[in-house]
């Protein structure tokens, strides 16, 4: 028997992790391609950092997106000091670089049984589908990743927060997600689970629609306690 009948997950550090290698070979990338002023690679990695960990506050405070376009330009505007030409940066050749630098170097499953656990849980009568922040990033790249990493087949939907300009834990993205259930099946709330690592934005942010969630992976518990737990409701909030 399975718990529930529409399971919503998070993306990043719940079904997916970084490649270590994309955003060594992404800073060695504006290293080389955009730093006027010779600033060592390592002071490359710390402004990527600084500008991730600064635009997810804002986003998370704001329920908005800060898109990816302006998270690079940010970037390069912080490693030149300010005096950068921005509007001569050519984003449609960046980004194009990024998805092969992101091809080539693909997020990794969070853990080996991450596929075994989604193919378990997508049983006849059971919907699912991805609710998840994006960064530096875009969703439809994503969509991507997910297809390459053998995946992408449980899902009925993807949300991402750069096409909804809305980013957990903004009520009104919750309630896109059960919009978009809602026109798939009729289910009550309670049948509904979020799965994510973050008590902010993916607990909290469930809880403010009246859905269960679980908390993994920043707890120690893996998404394969869906399986093991399937009857039991222990983890819902």
């Amino acid at each position: 028997m399975i718990a529930y009948k529409h399971y919503s997950f998070d993306m990043w550090l719940t079904l997916i992790r970084s490649n270590l290698q994309f955003k060594q070979q992404r800073a060695r990338y504006f290293h080389h391609k955009h730093n006027s002023l010779q600033k060592p690679l390592e002071e490359i990695e710390r402004i990527f950092r600084q500008v991730d960990l600064l635009c997810t506050s804002v986003n998370e405070a704001t329920g908005k997106n800060i898109d990816a376009d302006e998270l690079y330009l940010i970037v390069i505007g912080l490693i030149n000091d300010g005096q950068a030409s921005l509007h001569d940066i050519d984003l449609e050749t960046l980004f194009a670089d990024m998805d092969e630098l992101l091809f080539k170097y693909l997020p990794i499953l969070y853990s080996d049984d991450t596929a075994q656990v989604l193919a378990q849980l997508k049983q006849p009568g059971v919907t699912m589908s991805i609710l998840s922040n994006t960064g530096f990033i875009k969703g439809n790249s994503l969509r991507q990743v997910i297809q390459k990493l053998g995946i992408a087949q449980y899902f009925d939907f993807q949300l991402y927060s750069d096409e909804a300009g809305l980013y957990k834990p903004n009520k009104a993205f919750f309630e896109r997600m059960l919009s978009e259930i809602a026109a798939i099946r009729d289910i009550r709330l309670q049948d509904i689970i979020h799965i994510g690592d973050n008590p902010r934005t993916d607990v909290y942010g469930a809880g403010q629609v009246g859905i269960n969630s679980m908390l993994v992976n920043s707890n120690n518990i893996g998404i394969n306690k869906l399986v093991t737990h399937a009857t039991s409701n222990v983890f819902a909030t």
